[in-house]
């Protein structure tokens, strides 16, 4: 069972940062993230998603399975790349994960210039995610995480973060 996160920053570029963060721990196998977006309301009050490309786990998965079967018609190379080319166009084109009106709806209460990290977290190391996110400050728009754990992540944003 996946969990939803979605953390209030300042302004657009403190949530790219956050996001950038989350990417590096997802190679490090830290995080493992079933969607990610940023959403903005700008200061006009118009509010705007933008995706997180995660095809790139689709591409190895592809590649995997491709090069799986390419041994079985011994040609693995051929089968790698098909399966990787097949892999990211599937990832790019399906969207699962958190419902964009639902998105919007939690940009509507962002104020004017303010963005939302808003996750999907299938795995997490909290500790070592934490450590690493908490800097940024922000505060939780909303989650599904238990009342305890909602409430332990805010005060470790708010006191290891540089404003929130």
């Amino acid at each position: 069972m996946s969990d939803l996160i979605a953390v209030a920053y300042p302004d657009l570029s403190t949530a790219q940062d956050v996001m950038q963060k989350l990417a590096e721990l997802r190679k490090e196998h830290t995080l493992e993230l079933e969607d990610a977006a940023i959403v903005t309301r700008a200061i006009d009050g118009k509010v705007k998603l933008h995706q997180a490309n995660l095809a790139g786990a689709g591409a190895l998965g592809g590649a995997l399975w491709g090069g799986l079967i390419g041994l079985i018609f011994l040609a693995p190379l051929l089968g790698a790349a098909i399966g990787a080319a097949a892999g990211a166009v599937t990832g790019h084109f399906t969207d699962i994960g958190v419902d964009d009106n639902f998105m919007k709806e939690l940009g509507n209460h962002l104020p004017p210039g303010g963005a939302a990290v808003i996750l999907l977290v299938r795995k997490i190391t909290p500790d070592k995610v934490l450590a690493e996110v908490a800097p940024f400050g922000g505060y939780v728009l909303k989650t599904s995480l238990s009342t305890e754990a909602e409430g332990q992540l805010n005060e470790a944003l708010r006191s290891r973060g540089a404003g929130g």
